[in-house]
């Protein structure tokens, strides 16, 4: 433990919002799985991203009503509820298997479900006739899913084990009779009207702000080479998990998060700060030692005493317990410009685009391109 805490960045910790009871906890708690390099929506398997956009295209047509449906809502909902199916196949029509089905909802306490709830579909979505579980990427319950299951796909079933089903099914409740999703206020009454949990709610919120700040992608229009390189790739990796000791030059690795500590030593595939830019610069040809502390000596140091201003895109940007002492920087980012940079923050936290004064004790930065 010793060796691997000396080996890397770290900053304050944060503590994580619990899941939904009816989450499979098995796939919210894993490592991820694959990261999709080069997209905007890093961690979503590309199928499952397709049916969340295309339940926003339909559901007009089921709740004409709606306002401010987006597909970063709907995978905020489907990373708390089952990690995006992660593990499963998903075919091309939509259909998952093996199929996700949560715990038996009998009271007895098992994924912290304290209510007995009885059967209403004779196993037809939840494969048991003695009691309800949820199903699916969204985790409906069978009596729910009657009320809002439409057929996405066109082949006149509606099925909660179909990601294009349940995504549509999903939209529409959210929606209820014509909510206008784009107010925080009414979002979260959605979101808590689908698990009543401000828990749930808190952590929902906190991947649907990550995941709409992925789709906005920085303009790089005026960067080009090694920088545009570097940029591309730390861009590549947002909403990927903050991992602390996770990352080297060939990607995302496995660290240990989250507690409200830092130090649970629960496994996590993803970044710490020093990773991610060990990662970016690495596919510009550049290797960087791994600990930022060790990074602010490659390159040009540019002095906290000429402020961010002097910052360019693609430089590294560090941070220090006591600034003009570089042995105790404690973090390291990469600046895009205008006052923003790539980030991997804290346990708890995902790669992200935030602004330099995100954190404290700026120490200047380093040029190496």
């Amino acid at each position: 433990m010793v060796v691997l805490l000396s080996a890397v960045c770290c900053a304050a910790p944060v503590s994580n919002a619990i899941s939904a009871y009816v989450a499979l906890q098995s796939a919210a708690n894993g490592d991820g799985g694959a990261v999709v390099d080069g997209g905007t929506a890093a961690g979503i398997p590309p199928r499952m991203l397709a049916a969340y956009k295309k339940a926003v295209q339909q559901v007009g047509k089921h709740v004409p009503r709606c306002r401010g449906m987006r597909w970063p809502i709907l995978a905020g909902i489907a990373k708390v509820e089952s990690n995006h199916a992660i593990g499963r196949a998903v075919s091309a029509g939509g259909d998952i298997r093996p199929k996700i089905y949560g715990v038996l909802l009998n009271g007895s306490g098992a994924g912290g479900n304290t209510t007995v709830f009885p059967d209403t579909d004779n196993g037809r979505w939840d494969g048991t006739a003695s009691g309800e579980r949820a199903v699916g990427p969204f985790q409906f319950l069978p009596s729910t899913w009657e009320g809002v299951g439409q057929d996405a796909g066109g082949d006149k079933s509606a099925d909660p084990h179909n990601a294009d089903d349940a995504a549509l099914g999903a939209a529409i409740y959210l929606c209820g009779g014509g909510r206008d999703l784009a107010k925080r206020s009414q979002l979260k009454t959605a979101i808590f009207q689908y698990n009543r949990s401000h828990a749930y709610v808190a952590n929902v919120l906190g991947w649907i702000d990550q995941y709409a700040a992925a789709a906005k992608s920085p303009d790089l229009k005026d960067v080009s080479g090694k920088v545009r390189t570097v940029l591309e790739a730390a861009l590549a990796q947002r909403g990927v998990p903050y991992s602390w000791g996770g990352g080297n030059a060939n990607g995302p690795s496995t660290g240990i998060c989250c507690s409200p500590s830092g130090k649970s030593g629960t496994a996590i595939r993803g970044f710490d700060c020093s990773g991610l830019t060990t990662y970016a610069y690495a596919k510009a040809g550049i290797r960087l030692p791994r600990t930022a502390a060790a990074q602010a000596s490659v390159g040009r140091r540019i002095p906290a005493s000429s402020g961010t201003g002097a910052l360019k895109p693609g430089d590294l940007v560090f941070y220090a317990y006591a600034p003009g002492r570089d042995s105790t920087i404690y973090h390291v980012g990469i600046y895009l410009g205008g006052g923003r940079m790539v980030n991997a923050p804290r346990p708890g936290a995902v790669v992200r685009v935030d602004p330099v004064d995100a954190m404290s004790g700026y120490a200047g930065g380093a040029r190496l391109l």
